[in-house]
């Protein structure tokens, strides 16, 4: 096998399907999900071809992937990947380090550190943070909350890694209404109990509403959100996080897009978010950096990298190693695309685009209003949440969009009725793509009810 050549061939075929992404269907068709039962083949007896491996992959998988990395993709709030950072990933496999300390990779260290420092620059958090870079807002949470409740038990004088939780003093997690599921996973994993988490009211616009805040104490961790994931809402920081640090309590913010927010004329809808103790935020999402990239960032740095430390006699390190900061010990430098994607966009780039999804994300919410469309929220942020005049028109104009390959986005449920959710996060979104949608949506609305 000609390894130079076969990685050669990878790049042409990956170079042939971003240049096909203006034109893909967004989501695939049904022989292209029928043809997937090629893969389903007995484990060879002897290796095969690379070559053959590649061409296969290329043949069968290529057509059925959908294309959130194209303009059209409107789901999920997944952001298309940078050419930077999409470019330094494909180096970055050439590299194939383990970036769990300075001495496994100097540069991968070397950036994620530099990374760091520039996200808590970009997002105006307290600068004595630590970041570490993990695989999604699961992980991080994970991260965060882990540490959270060690802290917390700590000022009550419980040594959490000797002692454990048996016979502990409990540790109280407060949440939205609007919690996202990923927080409430964390909460499960460690062992909080799904039954005993209790929940904060909320307003219509699905922000927390403090005058109806549960009561806190130094024995609360306090987790509010940046970006609801339906409404795009976020929750008032200010006033929640004062009422927080009087009683004691450990803040988290689930910021998992909203945050980037902060980085632009929007900021005024964070206001007060810096008071927290932890964050959590993608950058596979708004920061537009190929999957999987999400980060985790605590005040007390110290905190976080007690709590996440992994030292062995045979590889310690400082507290700022990365396999001290996030769950992985063996882990690929997701910092690397970060670093690539802010130095290229820059402050100002950063801004740029989060803007001009907000004005596309209210222009489509205009639009739908203008055509008749129930629009659900303010579109504060990059969420558009709607539906038509009857459950079943909801559930068909769904149907109808995902099935013409066109564009895609998803359904959820909004207050006990079926809606549609658009999300807004890819650089390669242009306006005429949001025009489209609009017409797309019009048409096969139409269309149905004339059925």
């Amino acid at each position: 096998m000609d390894e130079l050549k076969l990685l050669a061939d990878a790049d042409a075929r990956g170079l042939r399907y971003i240049e096909g992404n203006a034109t893909r269907r967004v989501f695939p068709s049904n022989e292209a999900i029928a043809a997937l039962a090629a893969f389903d083949e007995p484990l060879p007896s002897s290796g095969l071809p690379a070559e053959d491996t590649l061409a296969l992959l290329d043949r069968i998988g290529s057509p059925a992937t959908t294309a959130s990395n194209g303009p059209r993709y409107f789901g999920f709030v997944i952001g298309a990947a940078l050419p930077a950072a999409a470019a330094v990933e494909r180096l970055m496999l050439a590299w194939d380090q383990c970036a769990s300390t300075f001495d496994n990779s100097p540069v991968s260290a070397t950036l994620e550190r530099v990374a760091g420092r520039w996200v808590l620059d970009a997002l105006d958090l307290p600068r004595e943070s630590a970041v570490g870079f993990g695989t999604s807002a699961t992980a991080c949470t994970l991260g965060a909350l882990a540490t959270a409740r060690r802290a917390l038990l700590a000022r009550q004088g419980w040594d959490f890694d000797r002692q454990g939780l048996a016979g502990a003093p409990e540790i109280k997690v407060v949440v939205s209404e609007l919690v996202h599921i990923t927080v409430k996973k964390a909460l499960r994993i460690l062992g909080f109990g799904l039954d005993r988490i209790v929940y904060a009211s909320v307003d219509a616009d699905g922000g927390v509403d403090v005058s109806r805040l549960p009561p806190l104490d130094d024995r609360t961790v306090l987790c509010l959100q940046a970006g609801e994931v339906n409404t795009g809402g976020f929750d008032p920081f200010a006033q929640a996080i004062a009422r927080a640090r009087e009683a004691g309590a450990w803040v988290h913010v689930d910021g998992a897009f909203g945050l980037w927010a902060r980085t632009s004329s929007l900021a005024p809808l964070t206001a007060g978010i810096e008071q927290a103790d932890s964050w959590t935020t993608d950058a596979h999402k708004w920061l537009n950096t190929p999957y999987d990239c999400a980060m985790v960032i605590c005040r007390d740095a110290r905190a976080l990298a007690e709590a996440m430390n992994s030292d062995a006699v045979y590889m310690s390190a400082g507290a700022d190693a990365q396999k001290n900061l996030t769950l992985e010990f063996s882990r690929r430098a997701r910092g690397v695309p970060v670093w690539a994607a802010l130095r290229t966009l820059g402050r100002s780039g950063i801004a740029q685009m989060v803007e001009r999804h907000h004005a596309q994300a209210q222009r489509i919410g205009e639009e739908l209003s203008r055509l008749g469309f129930e629009v659900l929220n303010r579109v504060v942020l990059n969420q558009v949440l709607f539906r038509c005049s009857t459950d079943a028109g909801t559930q068909a104009l769904r149907s109808a969009v995902q099935a013409s390959g066109e564009t895609w986005f998803g359904g959820t449920i909004w207050q006990g009725r079926p809606a549609l959710r658009i999300s807004v996060s890819s650089w390669r979104t242009r306006d005429e793509d949001v025009q489209a949608l609009v017409q797309l949506l019009a048409r096969l609305r139409d269309a149905k009810q004339a059925d």
